[in-house]
């Protein structure tokens, strides 16, 4: 009885410290974006969201939110693609999340348009998300 209970305790205390969670945000007037990458073992979940409010040279344009989250791909050396199906659909929304040491910058497809249509947009336009330590 000892035995497993110790067993099962060191398996979820090492399931634990192999979990870690990164937080990037990016503040661009009234614009935030938020990336969330999750790293459990060998798999990998991003969420990207974003809640826009119309800056003063957006006038007539209306706050919009989004938000996509699924598993992520790792494509690359520190490059991962978050591909969101959508639904009823044969196409897929992908954010192309390049990270750096000090942040991530965000590219979205095409069809990213979908979830964040208006001004809303997963696309981080070449700026970086900062890294939250």
């Amino acid at each position: 009885m000892r035995k497993t209970l110790f067993l099962v305790i060191a398996m979820l205390a090492s399931g634990t410290a192999a979990a870690a969670t990164d937080h990037y945000l990016l503040r661009d007037g009234n614009h935030v974006q938020h990336l969330k990458v999750t790293t459990l073992g060998k798999e990998i979940n991003a969420t990207v969201d974003v809640d826009f409010e119309p800056n003063p040279d957006e006038t007539g344009k209306h706050a919009c939110s989004a938000t996509v989250s699924e598993e992520a791909k790792s494509v690359g050396e520190n490059e991962l693609v978050l591909k969101k199906h959508i639904e009823g659909e044969a196409r897929s929304c992908s954010v192309k999340i390049k990270l750096t040491p000090n942040g991530a910058k965000l590219e979205q497809s095409d069809e990213c348009t979908y979830f964040a249509a208006g001004i809303c947009s997963f696309s981080s336009n070449g700026k970086e998300l900062v890294k939250i330590k």
